[in-house]
């Protein structure tokens, strides 16, 4: 719970950042973002009271920042592109402060580096400055999936099938954190996300499979922390999905952002996609 009426907003790349922004000054909170150069949207700036670029590899000035304009709690929401992480040269093109080190080499020591270990590092290291993430989701309730099929184009006959075979299968892939989608058609695995993100997934099912119709079952891990990494769709998705010839959308209820969720399903219904929360 916030209790000095400022949250801090450390933001990457898409529209979460500015559904978190708006929604927390509509609860009557001061916005203080920290903007991660490079995957930030420059516009965010409009939709919040203090905005701050900062350097991706060094959280010591993320908390400067935040610190700065009297923030403990903060969000962090918003894409950044893990591949990024493997380029040549990586400690000479970012730079790391000492903590951006310190998480790497020290709090990651020994250890994988699958999303949730990374951010959980991360979280783990702003707490040492009373920089405090809290459960992304707080204030963008209403663009949660919400159960049943929430377009009213319907899901085609082989779907269902579809659903209850790759239901257990993409759970059990967040379960080990490689992932958190999958595409199905007539119950065969197409394609597994892993690295590469769900758009690009969704490219290489409409590239594996031809003829189309197939399902995109996206999930939270079995444990899903709160504070980061939770799944989200949107319009892109959807655009992604009529483009390769998926034909279904799946995600879990509550625990899914559906961004500018009402934009979404009206889009979806428009090109054909069924949407449903499972």
């Amino acid at each position: 719970m916030n209790d000095n009426g400022v949250i801090g907003l450390i933001a990457g790349q898409g529209r979460l950042p500015f559904l978190i922004a708006d929604g927390a000054k509509k609860a009557g909170l001061k916005v203080v973002c920290a903007a991660l150069v490079d995957s930030a949207e420059p516009e965010l700036a409009e939709h919040v009271d203090v905005f701050a670029t900062v350097p991706i590899a060094r959280p010591g000035v993320w908390i400067k920042k935040l610190k700065a304009c009297g923030v403990t709690n903060t969000i962090m929401v918003g894409r950044i592109a893990k591949k990024r992480i493997y380029t040549p040269f990586r400690l000479a093109r970012y730079l790391p402060d000492w903590r951006g080190l310190r998480i790497w080499y020290w709090r990651l020591r020994g250890r994988d580096k699958r999303n949730d270990t990374l951010l959980c590092a991360i979280a783990d290291e702003l707490a040492t400055a009373n920089v405090i993430l809290e459960d992304s989701t707080m204030y963008c309730k209403e663009h949660l999936a919400t159960e049943g099929i929430m377009t009213k184009t319907k899901p085609g006959p082989s779907a269902n099938g579809d659903i209850e075979f790759g239901w257990k299968i993409v759970k059990k892939l967040g379960e080990l954190d490689i992932g958190q989608a999958i595409a199905v058609r007539e119950k065969e695995i197409i394609a597994v996300e892993a690295i590469e993100g769900t758009a690009k997934m969704i490219e290489r099912a409409g590239q594996l499979c031809k003829k189309g119709g197939w399902t995109l079952i996206k999930t939270a891990k079995p444990d899903q922390d709160m504070r980061f990494d939770v799944p989200c769709v949107g319009p892109d998705t959807i655009k992604g999905l009529a483009d390769n010839g998926g034909k279904c959308l799946v995600v879990q209820k509550d625990k899914t952002i559906i961004i500018d969720k009402p934009e979404t399903i009206v889009l979806a219904d428009k090109l054909g996609i069924a949407i449903v929360g499972c």
